[in-house]
């Protein structure tokens, strides 16, 4: 029989309660160790340095440093712990900034114990989860953001909208690869990428390996925050 990797976790809470409660839920569980505990942005960036974890569990707002601070600071540094933003705060400023700041996913604390869990191992293997109500409002900013400039939403399963008869991208990717990208941040599937350009699923994967490459991101959720944040640009 083969053995459960480990997983080590660093838990980053301004409660020691909420703390002891998540260090119950996952201890232990799975191959999962939680090697250590800080309660605000810059105490983690030091244990992150210390304790070299596989992933972070991050709350938001804490004293002395945020969390969304601490993620951008650890993710400037080069860490390879994958940050897991674990918070109260369910507000799309947030759940933005975060995914924004590099973090790999976004959970809410009333989230399911299976639900944060399955997160830890995602992330440990590079897999990004954000909370089903969060990643919701996530890919409804694809339809809602554009009608606040004036510009009509695409209906989802729709080709991308095409602006002097090309699509705007940034220079260094190209048109069919930015259709991808945009289907991604309207939260369609890969299959549901091919039938709707009419590729093979071996090539819509392609084409979003050549997204993350050129755009510098790791997984799905980034991609979509990066395609809106283009779009939407003033």
């Amino acid at each position: 029989m083969g053995v459960t990797p480990r997983v080590a976790v660093l838990i980053v809470d301004d409660e020691a309660l909420m703390r002891a409660g998540i260090r119950l839920m996952i201890d232990g569980v799975d191959g999962i160790e939680v090697v250590g505990e800080a309660s605000d942005g810059r105490a983690a960036i030091e244990a992150v340095q210390r304790l070299d974890p596989d992933v972070v569990l991050m709350d938001i707002r804490m004293p002395k440093m945020s969390g969304i601070d601490a993620t951008r600071a650890l993710v400037a540094a080069g860490t390879r712990a994958r940050i897991v933003v674990l918070t109260a705060f369910d507000t799309d400023a947030f759940l933005v900034d975060a995914l924004r700041a590099g973090a790999l996913s976004f959970l809410l604390k009333d989230a399911a114990p299976d639900l944060v869990l399955g997160a830890v191992q995602d992330a440990a293997e590079g897999r990004s989860r954000v909370s089903p109500g969060a990643l919701t409002r996530l890919m409804s900013l694809a339809t809602r953001e554009p009608e606040q400039h004036g510009v009509p939403a695409t209906p989802v399963g729709e080709a991308p909208r095409v602006a002097g008869g090309s699509v705007t991208r940034p220079p260094s990717v190209t048109e069919r690869e930015w259709e991808v990208g945009r289907f991604v941040a309207q939260g369609l599937t890969n299959a549901e990428i091919a039938a709707a350009l009419y590729l093979s699923g071996a090539t819509v994967k392609t084409h979003l390996a050549s997204l993350f490459a050129k755009l510098h991101v790791s997984n799905r959720v980034q991609l979509a925050i990066l395609v809106l944040e283009h779009e939407h640009r003033p």
